[in-house]
């Protein structure tokens, strides 16, 4: 605005710069020796023409100021009125959010009084003839325990129904704390071990004493292996130890749900007594455990880690020696919840050290997002090592020079197309194409595929084919030797066209293995048939291979 009047003033002065310039020039006309052509009415008149063309631009300029704060005002008040409405609306929310709390913890208290006076006149009733063998009371809030310790059945707060309703069987079983049936049942039912896994923890509900029942179960963990013709684990008791660690699990996400009084009475001090012995039982035979033999999938060191967590028995041994076992289970999917609940968080860093020293940077990337330790582990730096060491071990393969077999040179580029798979993997899991982009990778993946394809096309093409009985069925067909060696190769081509093996390479999928989930951990060492399986021949779910 200061602008504005000093302009104003300038302009105002004009008149009186005119009348000056008028006597001057006078004077000056007054002193001329000569005649001027230029008389003073045309400068009159030319700075008028300036003065006004000044005066109306001026003019312009103001009225357009006035117009933008005009409407930098209208602005400011419809900001401040909407502001205004959000204000009032967030408010409304929280209102009625309170309303609804409220509501719901009146509820609640109510249905607690009730179920306490009717459980202070009758105690609940078990209807085991109508529910099929199922247990079932009346009005029974989740995180109450009969006087007994039995866990009756309850009413899921998800579904309003009965949690276990694909195998009752599973009820009747916990209730007998038949482990021998248990072990039996989930064996036999192995294709459904998602659904088994979900019903599990309710089931346990009806056992007498939950915790004693999955403790007898781990009975015939370490029982004596009988090894295959091939020289590998007895596959029966590789699935007996997935069942123990699936019901310790289990065990354990029924515990998340009771509050701390009702897990208090399932945890007591004898079962944790249990446990300990348990475990001490267990330890020296993880001594023998080989880490690199393990490769971060190792059953037995998880079943103890597990059978530590689970129990709360964790604090009877040294942090040192746990997180010692933790790379022998650093490719399964529950590592990083094992390692929280069993306190090891600050030893993280140490183990994934030893995961980086001994070659196993994809586990380090996993374990490194899980506990946020991204800034002092590059993830970026750890995949390209990774990728780096799996091609110079290619390249060093045991071959002469010049003397590449074709099986050698196969079993080179499938290591490399296993780790740049898992490579890829790992990048896609955690998001890191910004910084790693997956594309060269993924060029090399599709030209190490096609010369797979291609080499199992010839290899097919060249095998030995059958000779065919004639029509007549009197005997084998006489080649005719002459026409062979004048018209046809002697591998028959025409008989056997080359587009029959001519099929599309169709892409394969990611190697499944037993950690998928959590970590997202990808099979590298391991070779591409290694599945999700029981170990004896039957597939598991993802969902509950560990």
């Amino acid at each position: 605005m200061e602008d504005t009047h000093s302009v104003a003033t300038l302009i105002d002065s004009t008149t009186s710069k005119i009348q000056q310039l008028q006597k001057a020039f006078a004077e000056l006309e007054s002193h001329r020796a000569i005649s001027l052509n230029l008389k003073w009415k045309e400068l009159e008149e030319h700075f008028h023409g300036l003065e006004k063309s000044l005066k109306r631009r001026f003019h312009e300029v103001e009225d357009q100021e006035k117009e933008f704060e005009n409407r930098t005002i209208k602005a400011r008040d419809l900001l401040e009125k909407r502001e205004a409405a959000i204000v009032a609306k967030e408010q409304a929310s929280l209102e009625c959010l309170q309303q609804k709390r409220d509501a719901a913890v009146f509820a609640i208290a109510t249905a607690r009084d009730k179920h306490r006076k009717v459980s202070s006149e009758e105690p609940a009733v078990v209807n085991e003839e109508d529910q099929g063998g199922q247990p079932s009371t009346e009005e029974t809030p989740q995180d109450v325990i009969t006087s007994d310790g039995n866990l009756e059945g309850v009413k899921s707060p998800e579904s309003g129904h009965e949690e276990v309703k694909s195998y009752p069987q599973l009820v009747k079983l916990c209730e007998e704390m038949d482990c021998e049936g248990l072990h039996k049942f989930i064996s036999d039912n192995r294709k459904n071990l998602a659904a088994l896994r979900d019903e599990i923890p309710f089931a346990l509900r009806a056992a007498t004493n939950p915790a004693s029942f999955v403790l007898e179960s781990l009975e015939d963990f370490y029982r004596v292996e009988v090894p295959n013709m091939d020289g590998k684990k007895d596959s029966n008791l590789l699935g007996l130890r997935r069942t123990c660690i699936m019901l310790m699990e289990c065990l354990c996400i029924l515990l998340t749900r009771l509050d701390l009084v009702c897990a208090s009475k399932v945890i007591t001090e004898e079962v944790k007594e249990q446990a300990k012995a348990i475990a001490e039982e267990w330890k020296p035979k993880l001594d023998a455990l080989d880490l690199d033999a393990s490769n971060g999938n190792s059953l037995e060191a998880h079943a103890f880690l597990q059978l530590l967590a689970t129990f709360g028995v964790a604090s009877d041994f040294e942090e040192e020696e746990l997180s010692r076992l933790v790379p022998m289970v650093s490719r399964r999917r529950q590592t990083a919840d094992l390692c929280r609940s069993l306190g090891l968080s600050e030893k993280m860093p140490g183990v994934i050290e030893v995961l980086v020293n001994s070659g196993r940077q994809i586990d380090a990337v996993n374990l490194a997002f899980a506990f946020e330790l991204t800034e002092q582990f590059s993830p970026v730096a750890l995949l390209k090592s990774y990728l780096k060491e799996a091609r110079k071990a290619s390249l060093s393969s045991p071959s002469k020079p010049g003397n590449t077999s074709p099986t050698v040179q196969n079993e080179v580029n499938e290591r490399e197309l296993t780790a740049l798979k898992a490579v890829v993997k790992c990048i896609e899991e955690h998001k890191l194409e910004e910084h790693y982009p997956v594309d060269p990778l993924q060029k090399r993946v599709l030209q190490l595929e096609k010369a797979k394809a291609d080499k199992k096309r010839v290899t097919e093409a060249a095998k030995p084919q059958p000779k065919r009985p004639r029509a007549n069925g009197v005997g084998p067909r006489v080649a005719n030797n002459a026409a062979d060696k004048t018209f046809y190769p002697r591998v028959a081509d025409n008989r056997y066209p080359q587009y029959v093996y001519e099929r599309p390479y169709v892409y394969p999928g990611p190697n499944d293995n037993h950690c998928p989930s959590l970590l997202g951990s990808a099979t590298y060492s391991l070779s591409p048939g290694h599945g999700n399986y029981f170990a004896n021949g039957y597939q598991y779910q993802t969902a509950y291979l560990h």
